[in-house]
């Protein structure tokens, strides 16, 4: 310690540097260490059912679904989205009811239209997280829920100005209302009549 001319002793100032070179090292095990205990995400598919191409099978047999469980979407550009049950009247335009994407709007209709699977579904989920069931067999259940009688098909068609985005949409709502049965086909020309008299009134 120093001393001044006044006699007060003058303290030294270190400089202070700290080496972090060292946690580059600690930062690398411990990125390791986590990539190897971490269980990497499973891939997940969707499993969508498209047109035969049996030459056998019949235009009539390819569209043959029981009418009272049959729901046809119309997806239409500006996010419009449009759907019937069954046979509709080609000639009433009242025919044809619109909706939105959103949860109060199609996934509302299907979950009612599908209430049984959803809440068996749901019950499933339960047992699960209480150990009572395996995921082996709670997807088995699920899957032979999803395509057992008496659920409901969606026939989804869409118009030249409808996005991709909105078939996406659409496809998300198949797997949230356990919807088992759904087909993307091209939209015919009646279809696109009903579009044409619900916007216009005509």
């Amino acid at each position: 310690m120093a001393q001044t001319k006044t006699g007060k002793s003058k303290q030294k100032k270190f400089s202070v540097r700290v080496d972090f070179t060292p946690m580059v090292d600690m930062n690398m095990l411990l990125i390791t260490f986590f990539m190897l205990c971490t269980t990497l995400s499973k891939p997940q598919t969707m499993e969508i059912s498209m047109p035969s191409n049996d030459d056998k099978i019949t235009d009539e047999q390819k569209s043959k679904v029981k009418e009272s469980l049959a729901v046809t979407l119309l997806l239409d550009g500006d996010n419009k989205l449009y759907f019937y049950e069954g046979i509709p009247n080609w000639e009433d335009p009242n025919a044809l009811k619109e909706t939105t994407y959103d949860a109060n709007g199609l996934r509302a209709f299907l979950i009612q239209k599908n209430a049984r699977v959803v809440n068996r579904v749901r019950e499933l989920k339960v047992q699960k997280r209480n150990l009572q069931i395996t995921p082996e067999q709670y997807d088995a259940q699920v899957k032979e829920l999803k395509n057992g009688k008496n659920t409901p098909t969606v026939i989804i068609k869409a118009t030249d100005e409808a996005t991709y985005k909105n078939l996406i949409d659409v496809l998300d709502e198949m797997q949230i209302c356990n919807i088992g049965k759904y087909v993307i086909v091209p939209i015919a020309d009646t279809d696109k009549q009903l579009i044409q008299a619900a916007t216009t009134g005509l």
